[in-house]
């Protein structure tokens, strides 16, 4: 009788079933027992060893080598870009005030006043100078939205104060009063919140703010470096020592030269920051900080200056101009006429050469001399001599007819020329002690890089040649 195997149920191969197969394991899970089972070998653990040297060395040249390329770029910029966009800002508002003096100036001389004056020539050069700055500011800001917004005002206001300018003069020739009105009018849209020297006021301000980051960026201290660096000393003495611990062996060579080569690159690494972060710091404090006082102090005699001409443009109604001639020279020089405060001693502070000194001590004379004079042209004008108050600022006859030598205009000349040839001098130190700065740092990261992967090598060498004791 035939037996018909029911439905779904598997055929009956005579015998038992088929052993199944055991799954396959992971390849990670494979490596990692082979590794675990490496490990509690001698010759595993060396090159565990020997790998984890390696990558700790080569990371260390590696960060090095990143953090302080960082470090000198920023140096870089510091040096050939936020300090020089700080100094024409700074120069963008010297050109502003200056000519706004100049041309409050040139009104004193009288309605004849040629085009071709002195006054004249100096206000255009000045104006051309401004324009050229702020067109190459322009250039050179795009990383900076304040920068941009105050660039935008000076171009905008730039052009209607010269055209104020323009037709105060043309009244002044032709002997109208108008033209002095429309030169007080450009004079406030010069000084007012948000107009000229306002503007050069906040584009300074803020490529000061890039400096200062700049400086910050090249100063900052490589923590990680540092930290990989004594990571990886340390690694490579207690790999040597548990060689010595295992084989009486005082030396392993190629370990010995990596602790070498290590070595060399974090003492390397921490000197040659701290050069240049001590010639940065100098650069900053003996260069850029007093360019910054130095200038400041070349604006406020140059408002004064303006302050003290616009005095008697006004004809007897200039008393604001007065007080602001006062309030200036008080922050310039102190309150003190005889004394020595203010910008000027600020300046004097920061001086650390007699080259630094010398001029600032002269301006500070001259700017006593200047508060002196300009007391006798403000006593003349008081008592209703206009013509000897205007000889005494500007030089002339004063009203018997008499050569005024003295001249408050003498002793501005003095004092700006003082400032100028300060500024230069600070400037000088300021470039070499950042260059000096940017140098300490300008062969490290190549060389760092050099002796990470020498040091690696060796480290891979002194535990190859361990390992070759097992063969």
């Amino acid at each position: 009788m035939t037996h018909t195997p029911t439905r779904g149920a598997a055929p009956d191969t005579g015998g038992s079933a088929a052993p199944r197969a055991a799954p396959r394991r992971r390849a990670w899970r494979e490596t990692a027992e082979r590794l675990r089972a490496s490990a509690t070998t001698e010759p595993g653990r060396l090159r565990i060893i020997g790998a984890t040297l390696a990558v700790l060395v080569v990371a260390f040249g590696t960060v090095t080598a990143w953090q302080i390329t960082e470090r000198s770029t920023a140096a870089g910029d510091v040096l050939n870009h936020s300090a020089r966009l700080s100094a024409d800002a700074a120069e963008i508002y010297r050109s502003l005030a200056d000519a706004d003096a100049t041309v409050a100036g040139g009104f004193l001389v009288g309605g004849q006043q040629p085009k071709s004056s002195e006054s004249s020539v100096r206000y255009k050069k000045d104006i051309e100078k401004a324009t050229r700055l702020i067109t190459e500011a322009a250039a050179n800001s795009q990383g900076s939205a304040e920068a941009r917004a105050q660039l935008t005002s000076l171009n905008t206001q730039l052009p209607f104060y010269v055209e104020l300018v323009a037709t105060a003069q043309a009244n002044n020739r032709q002997g109208f009063p108008l033209g002095g009105a429309y030169l007080r009018y450009a004079n406030e849209q010069m000084r007012k919140d948000g107009g000229l020297l306002d503007a050069a006021g906040k584009l300074y301000a803020a490529e000061t703010a890039r400096l200062g980051h700049d400086y910050g960026r090249a100063e900052a201290l490589p923590w990680a470096a540092w930290a990989l660096g004594v990571t990886a000393l340390g690694a490579l003495v207690w790999a040597q020592r548990r060689h010595y611990r295992r084989t009486n062996r005082v030396f392993n060579q190629g370990m010995l030269a990596a602790s070498a080569a290590g070595a060399v690159v974090l003492l390397w690494l921490v000197v040659g920051h701290t050069v240049a972060r001590t010639q940065l710091d100098t650069s900053y404090a003996h260069g850029a900080r007093s360019m910054q006082v130095l200038n400041d102090a070349r604006i406020k005699v140059l408002q004064s200056r303006g302050d003290e001409n616009l005095t008697l443009v006004a004809r007897g109604s200039g008393e604001k101009y007065d007080t602001n001639f006062n309030e200036g020279m008080d922050a310039l020089a102190g309150e003190d006429p005889e004394g020595v405060g203010g910008e000027l001693a600020r300046a004097l502070a920061l001086a650390d050469s007699p080259e630094g000194r010398a001029p600032v001590e002269a301006a500070i004379k001259n700017v006593q001399t200047w508060r002196e004079r300009h007391a006798a042209a403000r006593e003349s004008d008081d008592n209703g001599d206009y013509t000897t108050a205007v000889a005494r600022v500007i030089g002339g006859l004063d009203s018997d007819n008499n050569e005024v030598e003295e001249t408050t205009e003498q002793s501005f000349r003095a004092v700006d020329d003082s400032l100028e040839q300060a500024v230069v001098q600070e400037q000088g130190e300021f470039r070499k002690a950042a260059d000096d700065g940017r140098g300490a740092l300008s062969l490290l990261p190549a060389g760092a890089a050099l002796l990470a992967l020498l040091a690696a090598a060796g480290a891979v060498l002194g535990i190859g040649r361990r390992l070759s004791e097992y063969r």
